[in-house]
């Protein structure tokens, strides 16, 4: 079972809300948040965890829980090595997946994309799609999250393999959201059976519902 969710009112990036959800985390992520400068750093590390803390209760019963880091910086729950969650933000939306397998998501406002970017990230393939797209940088957001993805999938971060790291060893989906201007994909391997998962947003692909 997989279950997303993908919080974009972007208008509550306030430090007014980030005040009231202050005391509604524990100690360790409170400190983290507030090591951020800025309204929206404080703002997604406090959020991401209030929606991993509602899916971990909805989905899979967990009303307490402590989080480690791994080796090479992925986020796990020592306590439950067989539920598996993964968080991403951008200045548009805060993205959370968990799963009863390992998972992996992204999400990336859309940008601008300099030839240089283009030829270090996509292989020869995925440059012609960008470059043939109607809307290239939502094409490029799509690739890049799916790449993203993966490599957080995998629990490796962003590597020199950026060309090869979409094959069939993984399966990956993606919503393209035009009007908020973002790009979000989810990641699992492809030998995994993902069951029925409950995304909670809407637009998300058929075959990840």
């Amino acid at each position: 079972m997989i279950r997303i969710s993908i919080f974009d009112d972007m208008s509550l990036c306030t430090d007014a809300e980030v005040e009231r959800m202050l005391p509604l985390v524990p100690e360790p992520r409170r400190s983290e948040a507030l090591r951020y400068r800025h309204t929206f750093g404080r703002f997604a590390c406090l959020k991401s965890y209030l929606i991993l803390a509602g899916l971990l209760r909805t989905g899979f019963g967990i009303e307490e829980f402590r989080m480690e880091v791994g080796e090479h910086g992925k986020p796990f729950l020592p306590d439950y090595p067989d539920i598996h969650f993964n968080i991403s933000h951008c200045r548009q939306a805060v993205a959370v997946a968990v799963s009863d397998r390992p998972v992996g998501i992204d999400v990336e406002s859309f940008r601008h994309f300099g030839d240089g970017l283009l030829d270090k990230a996509m292989n020869g393939s995925e440059k012609a799609q960008i470059l043939a797209s109607a809307a290239p940088e939502e094409a490029f957001a799509a690739f890049w999250t799916r790449k993203e993805a993966v490599f957080k999938l995998i629990g490796t971060g962003i590597t020199d393999d950026l060309h090869g790291i979409l094959s069939d060893r993984t399966s990956t989906d993606t919503v393209i959201n035009r009007e908020k201007g973002y790009a979000v994909s989810v990641a699992v391997f492809s030998q995994a059976n993902c069951g029925n998962p409950q995304v909670l947003s809407s637009g998300w692909p058929q075959s990840f519902r």
